[in-house]
């Protein structure tokens, strides 16, 4: 059994198509196995929601009377940086950036709370942020100070670029230190005080693609609520990682590089975030709809939280040296019971990403498509390490 996107597509348009969410599938294949399944199922959607350091913003303004040149000059938003060594107008702002003079910026475990990613929240939800340039002049760009407050819908573009997004695999992050320590993997406490992980396991976009073969530039996706496009290998993405039989990495691996209208996005998928002691991040919905192609693509998109393990990594004097598995590996079904088992001693788990909110992320983009709203792309290329199906 075989399929084309042109031929989802036009199932789509049709309104003839049939998605099933990455969760729903497994249930399907367990009933009806794989080649069925793959006949019946024309798209599989994905989800996940969680936080993603490496995302920001770019924007241009309106110019002021009379004009003034940003770049190589100081910017702020409600007193965060803003990067401007690009043009007169144009500006980047990371989620993690954090304003200097917020004595949340103390040495850790100072309580870090508005950054980068709340700057983004704010004009999502419809609320004005405060631009403070200062400039050294030219002839054609001759001011010098400039101060105005700013809604989204006052820049001539805000675009949401993330260099890297959607991990296809990460680990799980403990502490056998006599500290506490904090990190971006949120607080851990010594002597294996808990375990915290990161991923929507079986709706996680990139598990149910493993060998990304329906996922490469081009390929659009679901993005802040909005539609966004992969535009590039993430940073940090690792071509040809160690894999299970099933094909699934053993360690951290595949990455995006994504891009999409802010304008088009929504506070309910962009949450901003802050974690005691490292900083701000921004929570991050992303799905991606995986074409039914052929049976193996039904086979790995149909993979379940008991199929899927993630290496467990000590977080202070090994880490990031550690070898991936020295303190053994563990399912995602075992992380969601609460409770795992490290080095002979019951730890407890906890998840900063949200599985409900991941669900939610995989079923608004099968109605999507399913109202003919969302259609398929054929990437133009792959990742690298991958072969397009």
């Amino acid at each position: 059994m075989t399929r084309t996107i042109e031929e989802i597509n036009a199932k789509i348009k049709a309104g003839k198509v049939v998605v099933y969410t990455a969760e729903e599938v497994i249930g399907l294949v367990r009933e009806k196995g794989v080649s069925q399944a793959a006949r019946e199922v024309d798209v599989v959607t994905t989800g996940t929601f969680g936080p993603m350091c490496s995302s920001g913003a770019y924007f241009n303004i309106k110019q002021s009377t009379p004009k003034i040149k940003c770049g190589g000059g100081r910017v702020t938003f409600n007193g965060v940086p803003v990067y401007a060594g690009w043009a007169a107008a144009d500006l980047y702002l990371g989620c993690s950036a954090l304003p200097d003079e917020d004595p949340r910026n103390a040495v850790y475990p100072g309580l870090f709370k508005y950054g980068g990613a709340h700057i983004i929240e704010d004009l999502l939800s419809g609320r004005k942020v405060k631009l403070v340039a200062q400039a050294y002049g030219t002839d054609c760009y001759p001011r010098k100070e400039y101060t105005t407050e700013l809604g989204l819908e006052d820049f001539n573009n805000a675009v949401l670029f993330n260099p890297r997004n959607g991990y296809q695999l990460y680990n799980v992050a403990v502490n056998l230190s006599e500290r506490t320590i904090y990190t971006y993997m949120g607080v851990l406490r010594p002597r294996l005080g808990n375990a915290n992980y990161s991923t929507a396991g079986a709706l996680s976009p990139l598990l149910k693609d493993p060998e990304l073969r329906t996922v490469g530039l081009g390929s659009r996706v679901f993005l802040g609520g909005a539609e966004g496009y992969v535009v590039w290998p993430g940073t940090q993405h690792v071509p040809s990682p160690p894999r299970a039989e099933n094909g699934l990495p053993l360690t951290p691996s595949a990455t995006l590089a994504l891009i999409g209208d802010l304008k088009q996005m929504s506070p309910r998928f962009l949450r901003a975030a802050s974690f005691t002691g490292y900083g701000a991040t921004l929570a991050v919905g992303l799905g991606l709809p995986i074409p039914v192609l052929d049976e193996q693509v039904m086979a790995q998109a149909a993979i379940s939280d008991e199929e899927i393990t993630y290496p467990i990594i000590d977080y202070s004097e090994a880490y990031p040296l550690a070898r991936p598995g020295d303190l053994g590996r563990v399912s995602m079904a075992e992380l969601m019971s609460g409770q795992i088992e490290v080095s002979g001693k019951k730890v407890p788990t906890g998840c900063l990403a949200s599985r409900a909110r991941a669900r939610e992320v995989a079923l608004e983009l099968k109605q999507r498509i399913k109202d003919g709203r969302f259609h398929l792309t054929q990437p133009v290329a792959p990742l690298p390490g991958a072969e397009l199906a």
